[in-house]
């Protein structure tokens, strides 16, 4: 008997640890995060989606290929992307009524009393139905027919970088690929923040195109970076970021990386900076200054160029990446949002005012020249930035490169030194 009864009650001990685990099982596929759920639809659609973004891979030539891809001179009739391909993620109709779609709706709503309501925006875009306008008559003689040209090349080798490096099926745009973006409704235009390549000056034409102020002379540096006059894209609904993606005209500015950064060190750790200092600074001197001074590793005053490129480079740095020297590939996402127009820092008086000529801007109104910060001090030249450079050896030289080899890639920047592979 005792042998029996030992089976028996190991037999409910299995049994109730088997209910205990399924019942675990069930709870946990409620509860998981609904960024892990990969095809989790907004009710009322049907998402269609491709493979998974791959990440980039450095390669050292980038060739042309036969398929490339152009600006678009026609309007189309249809969203599509300017390669000629319809976006891979498609809507279906709200209408649509069958059993399979309610039952995951009715999935969906005993999920939502579960997770945390942070699931990313689902957004089917790539490139505006009205692209880059197209010239006027009176245009195709005069200087804008070269700047036309050279717009169009930048983009075709934009797209060819992307096409190469990155998967271009995916179109999933969360609030957090476009929070570096601008909008001025006025003129329709979508304009993504590149730090150290002219943004507090294109604050300020967006804020004159708006009405907010006659003159770009008029507005203070504080009162474009903190006085929140303008609107951000991810302010906006789904329904408001989707129309404003697809029928904007999207245009970013970019700068030579190494030129970018070296504006960037010398704005930030040059000059008295009450953020800069005790966040980056302190943090970088202590670690990788040996015997550094009690007063330096206090303030965090006196960081060296040397200092910061081992911060740059390093793969566990003691502080975060900031948008002053971060990728612009990784600012703006050109791979998933398609700019209509890509201006140029080195050129930028001719872009801008070329750009504003095409959104039928005011004639008046033309791209500040003026410095917006330390107007006494020169500003970061090529040999400047040569200087700062030659403080390095040649493998962190090297190794600043391929940190930024996908902008110097995808925006035909040259090696800046010869000794660069």
């Amino acid at each position: 008997m005792t042998a029996i009864n030992l089976i028996m009650r190991l037999t409910c001990m299995f049994s109730f640890i088997l209910m205990f685990g399924a019942a675990g099982l069930v709870v946990f596929i409620h509860l998981q995060d609904p960024e892990e759920i990969v095809h989790q639809q907004t009710p009322g659609y049907v998402l269609f989606m491709a493979k998974k973004n791959i990440r980039p891979f450095r390669q050292h030539h980038l060739k042309a290929g036969n398929d490339s891809l152009h600006l678009s001179e026609n309007v189309p009739t249809k969203l599509q992307s300017t390669d000629g391909r319809q976006s891979s993620i498609m809507f279906a109709m709200k209408d649509q009524k069958n059993d399979e779609e309610s039952n995951s709706i009715r999935l969906n709503k005993r999920r939502r009393r579960f997770i945390i309501k942070k699931s990313p925006i689902l957004i089917s875009m790539n490139s505006s139905i009205l692209n880059l306008p197209t010239l006027k008559s009176e245009d195709r003689n005069n200087k804008w027919k070269s700047l036309y040209q050279i717009q169009r090349e930048r983009k075709q080798i934009m797209r060819e970088t992307c096409s190469k490096y990155k998967s271009n099926n995916r179109r999933i745009i969360t609030p957090y690929h476009v929070s570096r973006i601008f909008v001025e409704d006025k003129y329709r235009v979508l304009y993504c923040e590149v730090p150290k390549a002219g943004c507090s000056n294109w604050k300020r034409v967006l804020m004159v195109l708006n009405g907010l102020a006659s003159s770009t002379k008029d507005i203070q540096h504080n009162t474009v970076h903190y006085g929140n006059y303008l609107k951000r894209l991810d302010g906006f609904d789904h329904k408001g970021i989707f129309h404003r993606l697809n029928t904007y005209t999207k245009m970013l500015f970019i700068r030579e990386p190494f030129e970018k950064l070296v504006s960037a060190f010398r704005d930030k750790f040059e000059h008295p900076n009450n953020y800069y200092h005790p966040v980056f600074g302190k943090a970088i001197i202590s670690r990788y200054r040996v015997n550094a001074t009690k007063e330096a590793l206090r303030t965090g005053t006196g960081v060296k160029f040397k200092e910061f490129i081992q911060y740059l480079l390093d793969v566990h740095r003691p502080v975060g990446m900031d948008i002053h020297w971060d990728h612009v590939n990784r600012l703006c996402s050109p791979c998933l949002i398609d700019y209509d127009f890509v201006g140029k820092f080195e050129s930028m008086e001719e872009d801008a005012n070329y750009f504003l000529h095409l959104i039928g801007a005011p004639q008046n109104l033309t791209f500040p020249k003026f410095k917006d910060r330390h107007s006494n001090e020169e500003r970061t030249t090529t040999k400047i930035t040569q200087q700062y450079f030659a403080q390095l050896s040649p493998s962190q030289r090297q190794q600043s490169y391929d940190f930024y080899y996908m902008d110097y890639l995808m925006f035909n920047y040259s090696k800046p030194f010869e000794d660069l592979y």
